[in-house]
This record gives structure tokens, sequence and C-alpha cells, in this order.
């Protein structure tokens, strides 16, 4: 169908496209059938209106996006519709630590007040931690102790406000963008002249409150900060003129004091200048505000558990909530199976139970004082028959080697930078593909981005090893569980029994012999084994000393007394690392079991294709009328799999 170049085609937003339209209709009129635009004065009202135009159709498609949650960009817009669904945006989060600290005196007590200060390095850098409440102890003896003080990093803050309901643009901001909302104390005095104060607590569900309740809301603003806003006098209290409202609230650096370690004050606390303070626990859990992403996702979830924790989505909602430095959870409900800190992972239900499983931001693990507060916190959530469990992470890592033939008369890279590209190339993959929850390892997948790194690499022999450390309990006879969570290689009864079966170990030292390194093999019959080294060869110290478990991946370890523990990669350890053959290249982590290419253990070798760098050659024999070729190659073939 012929176009009508009488009609204006709308259906372009590019600049380019919207200026040659312009021209096409106006060549449709007879006044410009032959007109010159690009060599007149008309260009320049061209590009004019096709400016005006791509501007309005781009600022209209910004509003379109900017109208919902999966499609906006800007905070602003993002913070606005999760405040629609009652969602609560993130604020920043100091590092909080657990501290001790004794006075001593002969006064029977002492007052700490709230915004007491201590200082800690890190780093080079001098950080200041704070109390955010008053806190009065009694005299023990000759000391007054002021045991499992939390103190958070920052500036200890008050910021006051004169209600005034004749300033229509009166807000009540926490007046820093650093803010720890987690920190905030509201209160409201009477007025100038009557000094009464009421403290409010945080809204938290609209069902449950009245016309005389007396709490505030919290929001963040299109300027980043948070606002405290008051109730209508309808839902709960509202504030009068001449009111005072006080904004006590920690200004902090975020994340740059996590893992401050040793705390000291220097002035006195109540006129006691004899002060100790031992820490408890390092300071943790510092972190920016909640990311747009973050955002996206949370607000949903939270919307849709209607402030419920019940299924597993619900918990990971509010384990985000309640511990902004997550950067993976895992959960599972009891009736899914069990875990246990000695055997780890099972298929045993263990009803009445949800295992949460958190890989923090600035560790693997939570300390002992952040599990108790977080299952502390989830309280308030969780269904009343149901108790929430949270677990270690545990990560199984994988040790590869990777050979790679490579042609060598296509590129001008060396044998050792093509070495270095796939170390890079297995460094993204963990990045990028492992370490967090529920992420596999396919072998396949590596094997491709290793052939596709240079046009030179013909293909690669990848096979994979896994290690798990643990942690024995030193001078003291105890049985050991290791849980793989995936079946290792046992092809047949018996298999390579001689060369120690499919499982290794670092090496120990045990009671009655504290001069002879040991180590762990198996017999692949099912029985784990002790031996050391004696002139290269395995000596067996003890042939029972546990059990594999090939179908499940499981290695158990009878009472043992471990005495000391040897070097790991040429450092001091705690623990020691058990390595175990796969049945399958494929490495599935289970529940709490989080995978990572282990680099500093893993081999990369490179070797050139004699096949694809001389090609093959050909020599022709003639014997009567007869002529024979025969094909010279030398052929290459991949190394050959351990298992």
């Amino acid at each position: 169908m012929a176009i009508n170049e009488k009609r204006l085609r709308v259906t372009e937003f590019d600049f380019d496209d919207i200026k040659e339209n312009l021209k096409t209709f106006l060549r449709g009129q007879s006044e410009f059938t032959d007109y010159d635009f690009e060599g007149s004065g008309m260009n320049i009202l061209l590009d004019t209106l096709a400016y005006n135009t791509h501007y309005l159709g781009f600022n209209a498609n910004m509003l379109a996006n900017e109208m919902f949650l999966d499609s906006a960009s800007l905070r602003s817009s993002v913070v606005s519709h999760a405040k629609m669904l009652g969602y609560e945006v993130g604020s920043p989060r100091a590092p909080k630590a657990t501290i001790n600290i004794s006075l001593t005196t002969s006064n029977a007590t002492a007052t700490m007040p709230a915004g007491t200060s201590f200082t800690s390095r890190v780093d080079e850098v001098d950080y200041q931690f704070v109390t955010i409440s008053d806190i009065t102890k009694q005299n023990t003896g000759s000391t007054i102790p002021f045991d499992s003080t939390e103190v958070y990093e920052g500036t200890y803050v008050t910021t006051k406000y004169i209600v005034n309901s004749n300033d229509v643009d009166q807000r009540f901001m926490l007046q820093d963008v650093r803010a720890d909302t987690s920190t905030l104390t509201v209160r409201v005095q009477n007025s100038t002249a009557d000094t009464t104060t009421t403290t409010y607590t945080k809204a938290t569900d609209i069902t449950q409150l009245s016309s005389s309740s007396t709490v505030y809301y919290l929001q963040e603003t299109e300027s980043g900060k948070f606002e405290v806003y008051f109730g209508d006098g309808a839902t709960s209290v509202a504030v009068s003129d001449g009111n005072i409202v006080v904004l006590n609230y920690v200004i902090t650096n975020k994340t740059a004091a996590n893992g401050a370690s040793s705390f000291v004050r220097t002035q006195a606390i109540d006129t006691v200048t004899d002060i100790s303070v031992t820490t408890v626990s390092n300071a943790t859990g510092g972190a920016e505000s909640e990311s747009v992403n973050s955002i996206k996702l949370n607000a949903p979830l939270d919307y849709a558990s209607q402030g419920r924790a019940v299924t597993a989505e619900d918990y990971k909602v509010y384990v985000r909530k309640l511990f902004p430095n997550t950067q993976a959870v895992s959960v599972w409900g009891g009736e899914d199976g069990s875990y246990n800190t000695s055997t780890g992972v099972s298929s045993t239900p263990e009803y009445g139970k949800v295992f949460i499983s958190v890989k923090s931001t600035t560790g693997l693990n939570l300390t002992t004082s952040q599990k108790e507060n977080l299952v502390k916190d989830l309280s308030s959530f969780k269904v009343a028959s149901i108790t929430p469990v949270v677990v270690d992470a545990e990560t199984t890592f994988l040790i590869l080697n990777v050979t790679f033939n490579y042609n060598s008369s296509t590129t001008t890279l060396g044998k050792a930078d093509l070495q270095s590209l796939v170390t890079n190339t297995l460094t993204s993959f963990t990045e990028t593909r492992l370490e967090t929850f529920n992420s596999p390892f396919r072998h396949s997948q590596l094997t491709g981005q290793i052939d596709d790194i240079n046009n030179a690499i013909l293909n690669n022999t990848t096979t994979v090893t896994m290690g798990k450390f643990f942690a024995p309990t030193l001078n003291t006879s105890t049985n050991y569980t290791v849980n793989f969570a995936n079946a290792f290689y046992n092809p047949h009864s018996g298999h390579n029994a001689t060369g120690g079966g499919v499982i290794a170990s670092t090496g120990f030292q045990i009671d009655g012999d504290t001069s002879t390194e040991y180590f762990f093999d198996e017999d692949g019959a099912g029985a784990l084994r002790i031996y050391s080294l004696v002139s290269g060869v395995r000596t067996y110290k003890n042939s029972s000393a546990g059990s594999i478990d090939y179908a499940n991946g499981v290695v158990t370890i009878n009472a043992l007394k471990i005495t000391a523990i040897s070097n790991v990669d040429g450092v001091s350890s705690v623990s020691i690392r058990m390595t175990a053959i796969p049945s399958s290249n494929d490495i599935i982590p289970v529940r709490n079991q989080i995978l990572e290419i282990d680099l500093v253990n893993s081999t990369i070798s490179g070797q050139i294709d004699a096949t694809a760098t001389t090609g093959v050659g050909y020599t022709t024999t003639t014997s009567g009328t007869a002529s024979t070729t025969s094909v010279n190659t030398t052929t290459s073939y991949p190394t050959s799999s351990s298992y």
C-alpha cells in the first residue's frame, strides 16, 4: 500500500526519524514538492520542531515509566510507590557493637546518659560509637558494671521543632541523609512552659490504632532524608501548636566502621574516671540505604505478606528488612528437612521450625548476637507455633583442574597469557553464577565459557573436586560429620583403594602420637581410614575410623581426639579441609549450602594442539598402476579424568 505522504507519521520518537517524517509530510504538499530543505533556512525550523517533538516524546515516556513500580527509575518515584504498598524503605544502618563497661568507684549508682561516646580505630581512622539511651546501674561492691551495652557508630544528635500549624511547609525532618532510623527516638514535649514529655512509638499496624494512640509515622522524602509525621486525631494522636517535637538519632558513616573491635572511653562517666571497656562482639551491621532494586523486589513481597511471616518468601522479606546487610538468604520449613550443627542438613522433617540461613555482605555468617536479635525481631511477624532457627551458611569449595588445547598459529598470545584469561573467567564465573544460595555449578556452562575466551582455544577438559572445612574440638574425643550433600564417585566396591579412594584431607595430629602428621582417605568400600606417610608410602593407623555414605555425600568420623591441625595452603588453620570427588560434574547446593571456586588450589594448564598447529601430512607412493595415500597425524588427547 502506498504511503499517504499528506499524513504525518507519529510512531517514531528518534530525532532523525521525526525530522525525516516532517520532510516527507511537507514534500506531500504542493507548496514544497521540489523544495531543498537541507539548503535552506527551513532546515533550522525542522531541527527545532524535531527536537521539540523528541523532548515531548521522551518526557511522556519517562512519565509513563515513573507511574509504575516495575518501570520507575527515579528513587523518589520508587519510594512513593513503595509507600502506597505500606512498605518502609530502609535507611542507612550504623555498625553496632556490644561492650562491657566497668566503673571502679564507691558510688552507689551511676547513670550513663544517651550519647555517651567511645572511640575505636579501624584502618587507621578513629570512629565514634555512642549509646542511644540513658542507663542507670547499681554498685556491685567496688564496681558498677554496664554489661552488654550496645553502642552505635556515629554522632548522636538532637533536633527540635516547635509545632506551628500556620506554617504549611513545616516538616519534622531528620537533618542528614546518613541518619539511622533504627536509632530514632521521638518525644513530644507539651510546651516550652510545660516540660511534660510523651515518648511516641513507630506505627506498625494501623488496624491496632485508635484516636489515643501515641505513634509516629516515618517516610523517606524526595531529598533522601527521612521525615517524621503524626496522626490526625482520628487514627492516632495529633500534635498541637506549641508542642515541641524532639528527635534523637545517630548520623552514621555506614559501612566504614564495620569490624571495630577495641573501644576506649577517655572522659568520665557520671564523675567516674576509672573506666575499663571490654568487647563482647565486634561492630557489624553497618549498611547503605536500601537500594532501588531492593525496594522494587521487597515492597510487593512485603505487601503480599500482610505483616505476617507464613511462607518461606515471607521470611525472606522480613530477614532482608530486619537485617539490611543481607546479601543472600535461604529459608526452608522444618517439614522439608532439618539442620544440625554437627551433621548439617538432613531430609528428616523437624516440624514446628523454620530454618533461616543468611549470607552477610560483611562476612559469611552472622554473629551469635546477630542471630539472637534476628530471631527476637522476627517474633513480631511469625506464626505463634513456629520457631525460627538461624543457621550458618556452609561453603563447599570447587577445586578445578583445567587443561585446554590451543592453536598457537592463530594467536599472538602465549600459554601464560591464555592461562591468565582462563583464571579471569573462573573468577567471573564464581562471582556471577555462584557464591549465593540455590546457585548450582553447571559444568558445561563453565567449559563453554572457557572455549569462548579466545578463538585459539580449541577445547578443554575440566575436572571437579569438592572441598569442605570442619573445625575439630582439640584434645576432646569427638564424632564429626562432613556433609557435602552431593553423591561421591564410586563405580564399584573397592574403587581406587590403594590410592585412597575419593576422599583426601589436610594434615592433623592425634592423641598418643603428637609427632606424626596424619591424613584421611577411604577404601572404596565405605570405610574411612587414617594414615601417615612413611618414606612416601601410606601407612594406616586406623582402617575403620568412620564411614562413607557415597549416595548422599556424607563422611562420618568416629570419636577421635585431634590434638593439633597442620597448616592449610601454607597458613595456620583451625580447620581441616576434606576433599571428595563427586559422581557428577554438576554440583547442586542444598538449602544453606553455597558453592565457590577455590582459585588458590585450582590448576590451569594449556598445551599446543599439534594437529591444529602443523596440520595433517600426506605422502603418496606408487606401485605399478596403484597408488596409496597415507595420513601422518599427531593426535592430541585430553588429559584423562582422575575418576
